[in-house]
């Protein structure tokens, strides 16, 4: 049997869109990779004592070794020490970014890779740029983020079928763009399935500190999977600026991982990808955890938790579908019981449904088709971060504020939101 190539097949073929998507030419400014989602606005403001460990290194001139200093590698060690993951900073690499760290890892693997659909946005343009088949694995019904078991072994079978090599399996137990934590039993289920069949994980725990509910069960698929899981956190997740890049991952304590590990080092010393001096001060400092950094994380999870909340009750009031958000600020939206009304507004697929509510709301909404979704579900991810203000003061207010949502900015912003959800009704 003919082996298929990118841009064709559903769940079990490669990434990279329907038949429909296929045969859609993008117009030029709104192309899948250079134009797609911007990083998540956290709307609030920078924390003071960060801003101050940069300017203090803003001076420093010597570069960061390739895959991070030893400050930083033995801060991103600590960490996760503290979750349960013990290993030395000799198993960490780091990175200016999720993009390139995540590039490197896929370039140090051989074979195809697997992932679930939805899926984060960077995680199918950079199996594309290594010219890697990446095939979608559908999830359950209760979140994203991690395949079914039975459909992931499925698709392991028709791969092989087809002459593929299926080698690497990307997840997230606390998702972007679903906004989900995987149920403990699914990861295992899947992450056993994944290893009984010969795969290595990367298991993206971004927002692992965002959980709106932060005594939830997290269970991370190394502590399930020690010798088979590669651990990558974006620290714009929860502890830097998106205007900081940084991004570390902890490599397995074994001789196949250390191989891969030198591997990833090579790539990246490749693309000169190399963390800023001042930037990889300030990431060690919050990778550190000082109280001033876990009380904003802390208090930034609980705000995003109400206006998520509001948001999500919005969405439901308006007729269309959403799973409750549980981390991050976000959640993803399926607006296709709306599909009649959007029709009637010239809007047919999620890539004019971005557009549409890009412009009605003033801010971001990527359409579904950026995450692996069909073009023509009408699924996209609202952020939650533009609805805590516009300016620092309004932002840091929302952050101080016994009850968020009875600010008069988050209120208006609010009632913006959901009016422009309403209208579809």
């Amino acid at each position: 049997m003919a082996r298929k190539r990118a841009g064709q097949g559903g769940d079990a073929g490669p990434a990279g869109g329907s038949g429909r998507d296929a045969g859609r030419t993008l117009r030029g400014d709104h192309g899948p990779v250079r134009y797609g989602p911007p990083a998540h606005d956290p709307g609030l403001p920078v924390l003071p004592e960060l801003a101050q460990v940069l300017a203090a290194a803003a001076g420093r001139g010597e570069p960061e070794p390739t895959g991070g200093g030893d400050a930083l590698r033995e801060a991103a060690a600590g960490y996760w020490t503290r979750r349960g993951l013990r290993g030395g900073p000799e198993h960490i690499a780091a990175a200016p970014g999720a993009s390139p760290l995540l590039l490197a890892l896929i370039a140090a693997h051989g074979g195809d890779v697997l992932m679930p659909r939805p899926c984060p946005a960077n995680w199918i343009p950079q199996a594309r740029l290594l010219g890697r088949p990446a095939y979608h694995v559908p999830t359950p019904a209760e979140c994203g983020g991690v395949p079914d078991p039975y459909a992931l072994l499925e698709t392991v079978r028709r791969v092989r079928a087809e002459g593929g090599r299926p080698r690497l399996l990307l997840i997230s137990v606390v998702d972007d763009p679903t906004a989900t934590v995987a149920p403990p039993e699914l990861v295992r289920e899947a992450c056993e399935a994944a290893v009984a069949e010969g795969m290595h994980i990367v298991s993206d725990e971004t927002w692992r500190d965002t959980l709106h509910r932060p005594h939830d069960v997290l269970l991370s698929p190394a502590e399930m999977c020690p010798d088979d899981v590669t651990v990558v956190c974006d620290l714009a997740g929860a502890l830097t600026p998106a205007t900081w890049p940084v991004a570390v991952a902890r490599f397995p304590a074994t001789a196949r991982a250390a191989v891969r590990h030198a591997r990833t080092l090579d790539v990246l010393t490749a693309l000169g990808a190399l963390v800023a001096g001042p930037v990889a001060a300030a990431a060690a400092h919050a990778l550190r955890e000082p109280e001033p950094v876990v009380a904003r994380v802390r208090r930034a999870a609980e705000l995003q938790a109400q206006v998520a909340a509001a948001a999500h009750r919005a969405v439901l009031a308006s007729g269309a579908l959403a799973r409750p958000p549980q981390a991050g600020r976000h959640l993803y939206a399926d607006l296709g019981p709306l599909r009649s009304r959007l029709a009637t507004r010239g809007v047919t697929d999620s890539l004019e449904l971005e557009e549409y509510l890009t412009e009605r709301l003033g801010a971001p909404a990527p359409g579904g088709h950026r995450f692996g979704d069909e073009l023509g579900a009408l699924r996209v991810r609202l952020g939650t971060g533009p609805l805590l203000g516009s300016t620092p003061e309004q932002q840091t207010e929302s952050l101080t504020a016994v009850e968020p949502l009875e600010l008069p900015h988050v209120a208006r912003a609010l009632s913006i939101f959901a009016t422009a959800l309403s209208e579809l009704r």
